[in-house]
């Protein structure tokens, strides 16, 4: 495989929690017009900061993923199409984006996206290495290898789980557990005949993208009613997530932990009210952790003000529970050559690489 940097090490005293300032998408209020809150991964951040969890020095920043990278599962043709800003104003839904510039799209709309990108396959790496990990952004799973939508215009899913099966020993198989509100089409296309992809699918059937030809590649699909409420979307959660994880004993777990789902959100058409969310992430990661199966979490869809804190809270309760963990994510599972490094890692190291 090329060489890249997404996969160089952190120093072992950083969290495996991956951020970057440059996710944050901002220009000339033009982000107003989508209802997304195109600043909540910074807030997640400042949440995370506020309550003492984490500190800017310790947590991975995400690199942006090059043209080589992105290759690895895009096609050339698709990444060209890029370069022109009705194409991207397309797959954004913020119209205005057609007659900017394409320098302006790269660099407001585009960087941004491959930076989650880039973060995206850091955690990959980082999840088989401690146990766990978090990218605060990611999760752009309408995307597939020639084709974006639904502000989706790279196939981050895609691409951490193909950088995995070529780059690391003993990964060979994955389970997808897609929470978000929509139906993830763009994983599903790209693995579509792919056998060592299990995918769980949990959506509401009504709405964007109701793709009929990629449904074929979910292997656990439940499509919810409008309105779905707590009791009910927690019960379906649970029984599907230990029955995937007990058909398919994968060597990794991706999770789009979409708060779509939230009560109120104007695209996902669901009524899980945020203490909803924050159990449900519970279950998935309990169900994880317990298997000793490694998980890698990505925020996706969400669109309300209040979005940010549910996904802190979330993150905070997760450690609460002693569910993510640095001591025990560090020691790579009781390594004993990697507890020796974290003794030795001296405590100035920044993970800023």
């Amino acid at each position: 495989p090329h060489r890249t940097e997404l996969y160089e090490d952190p120093p072992p005293a950083c969290w495996p929690i991956v951020y970057s300032p440059d996710y944050n998408i901002t220009f000339m209020g033009l982000e107003k017009l989508h209802p997304f809150d195109a600043g909540k991964w910074g807030k997640v951040i400042n949440f995370l900061k506020e309550e003492k969890l984490i500190a800017d020095d310790l947590i991975v920043q995400a690199r942006e993923a090059t043209d080589e990278d992105l290759l690895v599962v895009h096609t050339r043709r698709y990444l060209n199409k890029l370069k022109w800003s009705f194409v991207v104003a397309t797959i954004t839904e913020i119209p205005p984006v057609a007659f900017l510039p394409n320098f302006v799209v790269q660099r407001k709309v585009l960087k941004p996206l491959r930076t989650q990108t880039g973060g995206t396959i850091m955690a990959g790496k980082l999840a088989v290495d401690r146990g766990w990990a978090i990218n605060v952004g990611g999760g752009f799973h309408h995307c597939s290898s020639d084709k974006g939508g639904g502000f989706c215009a790279y196939a981050d899913i895609t691409l951490a789980i193909k950088f995995l099966f070529e780059r690391v020993q003993g990964v060979s198989k994955a389970t997808i557990i897609d929470l978000d509100a929509h139906q993830g089409n763009g994983h599903e296309r790209d693995f579509m005949d792919d056998h060592r992809v299990y995918i769980l699918d949990v959506y509401n059937r009504y709405i964007y993208p109701g793709d009929g030809f990629a449904k074929r590649a979910i292997k656990r699909k439940v499509e919810l009613e409008w309105g779905t409420e707590d009791t009910e979307y927690l019960q379906k959660v649970h029984t599907h997530v230990e029955g995937a994880l007990n058909e398919s004993k994968p060597d990794i777990i991706v999770y789009n932990a979409g708060t779509d789902i939230l009560d109120g959100d104007p695209l996902g058409g669901l009524a899980v009210s945020p203490q909803g969310i924050v159990k449900r992430d519970e279950v998935v990661f309990k169900a994880a952790r317990s298997r000793r199966i490694p998980i890698l979490m990505v925020t996706s869809g969400g669109y309300q003000k209040r979005t940010a804190r549910i996904i802190a809270d979330s993150i905070l309760n997760l450690h609460n529970l002693g569910l993510i963990d640095k001591e025990l994510a560090a020691s790579g599972g009781g390594n004993p050559k990697v507890e020796q490094m974290i003794r030795d890692s001296a405590k100035d190291l920044t993970c800023l690489s």
